[in-house]
């Protein structure tokens, strides 16, 4: 039987493991296992660490996350972050009122961010706690989506429309952050990183605009992150933009639940492993059975051959999502997701 780091990197080879890897994205969820909330939850490292030891444990999990939640990275700008009871932190109003404030923005320094100092020190405890038998999974947000907290989803566009020089500047700034900031969370025990690109799905802008922009931003910075990364869109639809995430240098991509399964799986093979694609949203509504035909469906049609590691579509388990379901997953892959798998 294999360890968890066995599992995932089989899968990740695009060869057959013992069965298929579940990638449980669990972030403010852990608030939730430690019964006290969000804020507070997030406070301390040691509450993460507890929290990721306990659901690896519960849920059959092959992966430690050390995400916290995406607008830490604009706390580290000195934005501000809006927490809520029951579901992920938002950003607050977005520091960049005017395009012409671009030229003045300093790069955050890690070592001088306590809420990035947080994650590290979750992430060096996880480490000593699971040495090399399980994958840690640390997270960016990519330069070319960050813009969106940052300045506004509406103002963004203009710059990237019809301001190229900042919006080169700000690319500039936000990729310096990024290389350090991802190669931070390897040296402190991440096994990979995860490159949250939501911007680059067709969904929210043209493919033709994004390999102007966005793919380029990619490729140059993942090249300088120290370690292997797996690019994830949020839920964006990915199969127009396969082999353009494929050519950044990506392992994994995180694809969505609207995404054609076969057509996914097809292009993916021997070039990236799948990681997806359950509805996290639905799945708040899902029962016994709901649930295991769901993973038996997607396990038939995606895990075949390898290079396919089961987990949501949108890199975070929403709170409304019942521990039943959770575990019914873990006992659902342990019956389907056996290889060599059985298909219809």
């Amino acid at each position: 039987m294999m360890n968890s780091m066995e599992r995932a990197m089989t899968a990740i080879s695009h060869k057959e493991p013992d069965r298929v890897p579940v990638f449980h994205m669990l972030s403010c969820y852990g608030a939730k296992e430690l019964g006290i909330s969000i804020k507070e939850y997030f406070s301390k490292p040691e509450h993460v660490v507890e929290a990721q030891l306990r659901m690896r444990k519960k849920y059959s999990n092959d992966c430690i996350y050390t995400f916290f939640y995406a607008p830490i990275e604009i706390e580290a700008f000195g934005g501000e972050v809006v927490f809520k009871e029951d579901g992920p932190p938002n950003s607050g109003e977005p520091f960049i009122k005017t395009i012409e404030q671009i030229k003045a923005i300093e790069i955050p320094k890690i070592n001088e961010s306590q809420q990035l100092k947080r994650v590290l020190a979750a992430t060096e405890l996880l480490k000593k706690a699971v040495g090399d038998e399980i994958p840690i999974i640390g997270v960016v947000m990519s330069p070319f989506s960050l813009p969106v907290m940052q300045m506004g989803f509406e103002k963004y566009l203009e710059l990237l429309y019809f301001k190229k020089d900042e919006f080169a500047e700000l690319m500039k700034i936000n990729e310096a952050f990024c290389v350090s900031w991802a190669n931070a969370q390897l040296q402190a025990g991440a096994t990979a990183i995860c490159y949250f690109d939501p911007l680059a799905s067709p969904a929210m802008i043209e493919r033709k605009k994004y390999l102007e922009t966005g793919h380029k931003v990619a490729n140059h910075t993942i090249s300088q992150i120290q370690g292997p990364t797996a690019t994830h869109l949020a839920s964006g639809i990915s199969s127009a933009v396969l082999e353009d995430i494929i050519a950044t240098g990506s392992a994994v991509l995180g694809f969505s639940a609207k995404d054609p399964i076969e057509e996914v799986k097809e292009k993916a093979t021997k070039q990236i492993c799948l990681l997806g694609n359950l509805n996290g949203i639905d799945m708040a509504n899902w029962d016994r059975e709901k649930t295991r035909k769901e993973v038996r469906q997607l396990i038939q049609k995606a895990a075949p051959g390898g290079g396919f590691i089961l987990s949501d579509n949108h890199g975070e388990i929403p709170w409304q999502v019942s521990e039943d379901v959770l575990m019914e997953i873990a006992e659902a892959v342990k019956e389907y997701g056996t290889y060599p798998i059985q298909t219809e």
